[in-house]
């Protein structure tokens, strides 16, 4: 088997240490979209938090409903700026003795640094946690038969936010359910099912496991598919949640005060936010490379926003996800670079 690593291509890119692919993307991506295959995505950051109050303790610091999280739970959160900018994201699996949180490479020393500096006199340890757990992903239709034990991740349609006290629920925008299995735990999230093992045990859970193997590149491009936001590619230093449509998976509109509030409020309630997230085609394509990360897309030669993932999908043809600017119509002529673009209307 052909295994072709991330840093082989881009030895910039910040996906080093997991294969880009096995030798045949496009057949990896068709596993991914009708059965099920297994993705490596042991380069993602993970921080444990033990402690009697780490459930209370998260839930004052993060855009998430967090006071009432229970053993086998998973959900989202967001890390905001005082100004409500995202600065942080993170999947949270909780196993009745710790909440691990896993990150984006690299992003967790930042996020690891901000929950020390919040500890103070609570109750928690927070800790980097990398070298211990991996994260392996199950994508496809087929991934939730190999744990029928797990629930449909749940995903709340955006609620009425009323932040009054006492009209707070109990659970998370999204709740995913959480299991044991090979030492380590697995959760069910929106493209299937994520596994967090021990690093030690990662080749023996694949063997055991024996899916098919697909790289980091079909995983991007279901993701893209399914308009995903992935935080520093979908993200920059304005964003806010609603432009990245972090919010119904990871913020949670009726819960108590936590930095950043005011602007997520602000924009619920007073209007759209000035820039939103569109899945792009390609019409006119003037390359064969997918642009890169930041690329500016434009329109009559101005910069109306910029490109977060580009890929190569085995049926859409070259597709990305944008940011841009709320004015923009889908209908309206948009170029990257020489190439022609059109504005998903679904």
């Amino acid at each position: 088997m052909t295994v072709v690593m991330i840093e082989d291509l881009d030895p910039s890119s910040a996906d080093a240490g997991v294969p880009a692919h096995y030798g045949d993307p496009m057949r990896e991506q068709r596993t991914l979209s009708t059965a099920v295959g297994l993705v490596d995505r042991s380069n993602r950051d993970v921080i444990a938090v033990p402690g009697e109050e780490r459930a209370s303790w998260l839930h004052t610091l993060t855009t998430q409903h967090l006071a009432d999280l229970r053993a086998h739970q998973g959900t989202e959160l967001l890390v905001l700026s005082p100004h409500g900018h995202v600065e942080q994201h993170a999947m949270v699996t909780e196993d009745g003795e710790t909440a691990w949180l896993d990150t984006e490479p690299g992003a967790g020393a930042g996020l690891l640094k901000y929950l020390e500096m919040m500890r103070f006199f609570t109750k928690v340890e927070p800790r980097e946690a990398t070298g211990e757990l991996a994260v392996l992903s199950l994508v496809g239709p087929g991934a939730a038969d190999l744990f029928p034990e797990l629930a449909e991740p749940r995903v709340q349609a955006v609620p009425g936010a009323k932040f009054a006290a006492g009209d707070v629920p109990p659970e998370p925008t999204s709740l995913y359910a959480v299991s044991e299995f090979a030492g380590g735990l697995v959760r069910r999230v929106p493209l299937g099912v994520d596994l967090l093992v021990p690093r030690v045990s990662r080749a023996g859970v694949i063997e055991k496991l024996g899916v098919p193997l697909a790289g980091l590149w079909a995983y991007e491009a279901i993701r893209v598919e399914h308009r995903i936001p992935r935080l520093g590619w979908e993200t920059d230093h304005r964003t806010i949640p609603s432009e990245a449509e972090f919010v119904a998976a990871a913020v949670h509109l009726d819960k108590g005060c936590y930095r950043g509030q005011e602007t997520v409020a602000r924009v619920h309630h007073l209007g759209r936010p000035p820039r939103r997230l569109a899945l792009l085609h390609f019409d006119g394509v003037a390359t064969d490379q997918p642009p890169a990360q930041g690329t500016p897309v434009t329109r009559d030669g101005r910069e109306v926003g910029f490109i977060g993932t580009a890929v190569r999908h085995h049926e859409l043809g070259l597709i990305a996800l944008a940011v841009l600017k709320r004015n923009v119509a889908d209908g309206d002529e948009l170029q990257v670079g020489e190439s022609v673009v059109a504005v998903d209307p679904s």
